[in-house]
């Protein structure tokens, strides 16, 4: 939880179960932290691809996603689609992460994410931090599992299309999948943007929220 007016954002924490679940889910919203904030500090967590060209792809494309930012990324190598199958790895990884860093921010998959992994790395989120604003970004996918978002936030044309830009230059070896494509993702931002009265936008699941409105 965080309070809305306490201040701004100096740290902020983004999670992913796969290398490209941050910078689809949440591209757009780490560009204009990034940009608004130079040297504003990002500590990233994804759980597997690390070791090869999956986490190459990983560090050049958050690098251009966070331009001035203090990034401090970790790849690690738990197999894909087996999270389930290692929940104690994935639950230290992230205590570990909470322990070196207090986040004013965390960007992390939606507990109802259809993916067995996206879903159990949203679950493990609120054990670790427990005092933070976790906001659950979203993946466009063939489950059909957009849900109705409470969240926004709102992307200017440039930033839109800068984010769809480093999608498609930054993770060659996802080109080949049938909805990693330039529609899609502008699609989508579209869509949340006319949901939030802005062009485009990314939208999130947040779970629970204290207001600060009285002081």
């Amino acid at each position: 939880m965080i309070r809305l007016g306490a201040g701004p954002l100096d740290r902020i924490v983004a999670v992913g179960a796969h290398c490209d679940d941050i910078a689809i889910g949440a591209g757009g919203t780490l560009l204009s932290l990034c940009l608004a904030r130079p040297g504003l500090r990002v500590d990233a967590l994804v759980l597997t691809g690390g070791g090869g060209d999956r986490e190459d792809e990983e560090r050049a494309a958050l690098a251009a996603f966070c331009p001035g930012a203090d990034l401090r990324l970790t790849v690690l190598k738990l197999p894909d689609g087996r999270l389930p199958a290692h929940w104690e790895e994935a639950k230290a990884a992230v205590e570990e992460l909470r322990g070196r860093t207090d986040p004013d921010l965390v960007l992390a998959p939606r507990a109802e994410d259809a993916h067995q992994d996206h879903r159990g790395l949203a679950r493990l989120l609120p054990t670790a931090f427990r005092d933070h604003l976790v906001l659950g970004y979203e993946i466009v996918k063939w489950d059909g599992d957009l849900g109705r978002p409470v969240a926004y936030q709102p992307l200017s044309p440039e930033v839109a299309e800068r984010k769809v830009r480093l999608l498609l230059e930054h993770y060659p070896s996802q080109r080949h999948r049938p909805w990693y494509d330039r529609e899609a993702f502008l699609g989508l931002a579209r869509i949340r943007g006319i949901e939030c009265h802005a062009r485009y936008a990314e939208a999130f699941a947040v779970t629970k929220l204290t207001l600060d409105l009285g002081e």
